[in-house]
């Protein structure tokens, strides 16, 4: 679905922007960019990027998953990838079957990444905090055949809500589970040393193939090709369902490359991820980038945790770290921050949420991250359109998101799809190599994303300025960024209209210090009934993420509507942020 700005061939917009850099400037007055060319795009799948990287650095530190207790060097992780890559096949599956991997961030999510891509399956990324209702569309949309889990994570246990869902699989024979609301799914991987009735253990499929499989796997790798669909990220949508972004070898490989070009990330470099990996930001932006780059990737722990990540950076001498605003903060609050020796960091992206300024400032001074930069994107974007330069000043990079990426388009428009003037708001369109393939299954919704012309339309609200540098001021839909997740209201308002006694439900985002913004659900009741606050989350719980729950509810006889029967949001915002004496914070 995607459509290649080089295919496009359109070189009136090139030839109307002005060459700054490695950036191109607006011209005559319209907010429309390109990005620079100069560097080729990289013609490669994920299994030939990461051959080349072992041929390379084969005896460096590739991977250390610190709270594992485990380390690979690149010779080591390419063992390990081949061997899951051949037990896949001895499993049975096939180039183009969907693999499903719900975990958080372990040294098997990477090799099970990597060694989905060497055979051409297609990896699924499924949240770490989705619960039943979640995991089982998940799994039906894009007809998973097996699936990669944890044991358990927090208070999710994996192995629990499968069993729910597939109570089939205490009596299966291991590869040949038939479960009634999970028709496609054939084989169950668990990680962990224990042993669960109907489920591969995951070191018996690194030991499971034989030498044909094994001798298969350079066949294989030889035959993808780099528009191959390989990865499938679910985004929450307006309707409700979530969608499968569907991603190339292109899309990952070239956005990961251009990522960790912008940061001047090396072979010498040891990158610091507490960003979880189902998300682009870790398999994208982290993985692959250093993948590309041969730099290590250093993971303090199955999910964040400042002290952890802290102690990693010191630990392992980290030159660079991800993370989104809230992560950062929660270092900077660490109460024993002071006694950490940072002065190893150099670098780093953060992003998924507006920066708050002194954040910024503390970063750069108090963490030795002078050359951080800030990334926007999507998941439908693989993900990242705009990034700062490491030798942006700091006002530019607090106050925008950076400029054009190389071989991206990108125009603002307003409601009749016109291309506005430099510095007028409309909606980000983007186009180029990192337009995802569509979504999953469902050509409509697609065709509502990206139009004829190839042009990604983001729903966010931007502006750019004559400089080229671009500024996200609102959102053209109500998604909500909660500590860096993207929630939809409707798609948590459709859930709760599962609640018997809820007649109407408006969910919207107000502001929050700690996360940038927290959910709230103004109810109105069906005559006569009564419900709790306490209720209502119960009703949630177990059954959506922990992250889409309202924390704030309120109940209202009815809602503030326009003539046509429109919710008034802004008005249910303001007399939120008003009733909980909310400022909202400077942010870029």
């Amino acid at each position: 679905m995607a459509i290649n700005l080089d295919e496009l061939k359109n070189a009136s917009n090139l030839r109307t922007a002005q060459r700054d850099g490695t950036f191109l400037k607006p011209l005559d007055g319209k907010a429309h960019v390109s990005g620079e060319r100069a560097v080729p795009l990289l013609e490669q799948t994920i299994p030939a990027i990461f051959s080349d990287t072992v041929s390379r650095y084969g005896t460096l530190d590739a991977a250390v998953f610190v709270g594992q207790d485990k380390r690979f060097t690149w010779n080591e992780l390419s063992e390990a990838v081949d061997a899951l890559a051949a037990g896949f096949l001895a499993l049975g599956l096939e180039k183009g079957d969907r693999v499903g991997i719900w975990s958080p961030n372990r040294w098997e999510w990477l090799v099970t990444q990597f060694a989905t891509a060497r055979i051409g399956l297609i990896l699924v990324n499924i949240n770490p905090a989705y619960r039943l209702t979640e995991l089982e569309y998940a799994l039906n949309k894009v007809s998973c055949r097996a699936l990669v889990t944890a044991a358990q994570f927090k208070t999710s246990d994996y192995l629990g809500m499968i069993e729910t869902l597939a109570p089939e699989v205490a009596t299966a024979e291991p590869g040949k589970l038939k479960a009634r609301k999970l028709p496609a799914l054939r084989s169950i991987i668990r990680m962990g040393e224990e042993n669960s009735p109907g489920m591969f253990n995951f070191a018996d499929v690194l030991a499971m193939a034989g030498r044909d499989e094994h001798d298969s796997l350079d066949r294989i790798s030889d035959g993808l090709k780099p528009g191959d669909a390989i990865n499938i990220q679910f985004t929450s949508g307006t309707t409700g369902a979530p969608k499968g972004a569907t991603l190339t070898h292109r899309n990952i490989v070239n956005n990961g490359n251009f990522v960790t070009s912008a940061i001047r990330l090396t072979v010498d470099d040891r990158l610091c991820i507490p960003v979880p990996l189902y998300h682009c930001f870790g398999m994208s932006m982290a993985t692959m980038g250093c993948v590309t780059k041969g730099a290590t990737m250093v993971f303090p722990g199955e999910g964040f945790d400042p002290g952890a990540t802290l102690r990693a950076v010191a630990g392992e001498r980290c030159t660079g770290l991800y993370g989104v605003p809230t992560m950062f903060v929660g270092q900077l609050d660490h109460p024993d921050f002071a006694s950490f020796d940072l002065s190893s960091l150099r670098t780093g992206i953060m992003a998924g949420s507006p920066c708050p300024i002194e954040v910024m400032k503390k970063v750069v001074s108090l963490m030795h991250m002078s050359e951080v930069t800030i990334a926007y994107g999507m998941t439908e974007t693989s993900p990242v359109s705009f990034q700062s330069s490491i030798d942006d000043p700091l006002e530019k990079r607090v106050s925008t998101v950076g400029r054009v990426h190389p071989h991206v388009e990108v125009k603002i428009v307003d409601v009749a799809g016109a291309t506005v003037p430099v510095g007028e708001p409309g909606e980000l369109c983007t186009r180029g190599y990192s337009v995802m393939k569509g979504y999953w299954d469902d050509d409509a919704k697609t065709h509502e994303a990206v139009d004829a012309e190839g042009w990604m339309h983001t729903g966010d609200l931007a502006t750019i300025d004559a400089e080229g540098y671009c500024n996200i001021v609102g959102r053209v839909k109500d998604m909500v960024i909660r500590g860096g997740e993207n929630v939809y209201p409707r798609e948590v308002e459709e859930f709760l209209y599962r609640h018997p006694k809820i007649r109407e439900v408006q969910v919207f985002g107000i502001p929050d210090e700690k996360f940038g913004e927290e959910l709230c659900a103004w109810i109105v009741l069906k005559p006569g009934q009564i419900v709790s606050e306490q209720e209502i989350k119960a009703f949630c719980s177990g059954q959506i993420a922990h992250y889409k729950v309202p924390r704030y509810i309120r109940f209202r006889t009815e809602l503030p509507m326009t003539v046509t029967g429109k919710p008034q949001k802004y008005l249910m915002r303001e007399a939120m942020v008003a009733e909980l004496g909310l400022k909202t914070a400077r942010t870029a």
